[in-house]
């Protein structure tokens, strides 16, 4: 059968009954327009969903989508369980009675609460004093160990002196040697100064200056300085920047993300040390709270006990929270290149 369009032009070929026939060009667009939409939405949902390990197919799957939701709660349920849960159970524990947490550890509150055993802990316990302590340790470790590894970093990295080679090599080498094995040389070291002449026993010093000792941190700056774009460097130079307006208004602003992992290492370290701190400051009111709360535990309430403990890791968690941004941001270059 022959059909003639409004345009004049003739096409044979058979025609079903019923069926309607489209201008010619009226469709085009809007076919291309549909082809291109569906198009994007395969390639959108296969970049969403298509490389997890159920296809987009399966999860469009009722029974497969309900298991699948039902596991991932699960996880969730288990990954909060296992990493909040021992926090809020200290949390309950410092201001629930005593007789409650040894009768019934897992209740809640069945004979209310009692606020008490933190003002005791702080006050009685003393450990306000120890926290301080803790406080002081831990601010002067990290600045020693932010020094130390900028600085280092720096130089092995940016400056890259004739024997930085060798001094990166034995830096790296120190890694492999165990912390205890350096423990009697270091503390006959704390005895008897080299420079200073007097013993450091009894002075947070002898705290703070082993602790810029970490190879780590001076390995995790200078990797991260040698992924600086270099151009930034010699653009610097040739606007007249010394080596420390180098240092100070160009590298430290790119490298905020490893300044907090380095700030967070550092901070969490010094405030769980035990043993060197215990070892070099022997009087009992210059000692931090992770070497004091072992000493006071045999004579201490259970319940004020665990509210100094809560007390203690209070720190690490505001900390670690603060820092949080830096540990997942990857962009170290914002405000240093100019666009």
């Amino acid at each position: 059968m022959t059909v003639t369009d409004p345009t004049g032009r003739r096409d044979t070929g058979p025609v079903v009954a019923g069926a309607r026939r489209r201008p010619s060009g009226a469709g085009a667009p809007a076919g291309a327009a549909r082809v291109a939409r569906t198009a994007r939405k395969r390639k959108k949902s296969q970049f969403e969903g298509g490389r997890g390990y159920v296809s987009e197919k399966d999860w469009r799957n009722p029974r497969i989508r309900a298991t699948m939701t039902t596991l991932h709660a699960v996880l969730l349920g288990l990954l909060l369980l296992v990493g909040i849960g021992p926090i809020l159970l200290l949390a309950k524990y410092a201001i629930t009675p005593t007789q409650d947490i040894i009768r019934t550890p897992l209740a809640i509150f069945p004979n209310g609460v009692r606020l008490e055993n933190i003002s005791e802990a702080w006050n009685d316990v003393q450990i306000s004093k120890y926290f301080l302590n803790t406080i002081w340790l831990a601010a002067g470790s990290w600045f020693v160990q932010m020094l130390v590894a900028t600085t280092g970093g720096y130089v092995l990295s940016v400056l890259r002196p004739a024997w930085g080679k060798v001094v990166n090599g034995l830096v790296i080498a120190t890694l492999f040697v165990p912390s205890v094995v350096l423990l009697v040389p270091l503390y006959l070291t704390i005895l008897d100064p080299p420079v200073v002449g007097q013993s450091l026993i009894n002075n947070f010093l002898a705290v703070w200056l082993p602790s810029g000792a970490s190879a780590f941190n001076v390995v995790l700056m200078t990797r991260f300085f040698d992924g600086l774009p270099r151009e930034v460097f010699e653009a610097a130079r040739v606007d007249g920047a010394s080596n420390f307006r180098l240092f100070w208004s160009v590298v430290l602003p790119m490298s905020k993300p490893i300044l907090g992992v380095v700030s967070v290492f550092a901070t969490i370290a010094s405030w769980k040390d035990f043993l060197w701190p215990m070892l070099v400051l022997k009087d009992p009111g210059m000692q931090p709270l992770s070497v004091r709360l072992p000493a006071i535990a045999s004579q201490t309430d259970l319940g004020v006990f665990l509210a100094a403990l809560a007390i203690s890791t209070l720190i690490p968690i505001v900390f670690f929270i603060a820092f949080q941004r830096l540990f997942l941001s990857g962009a170290g270059l914002g405000g240093a290149v100019k666009g």
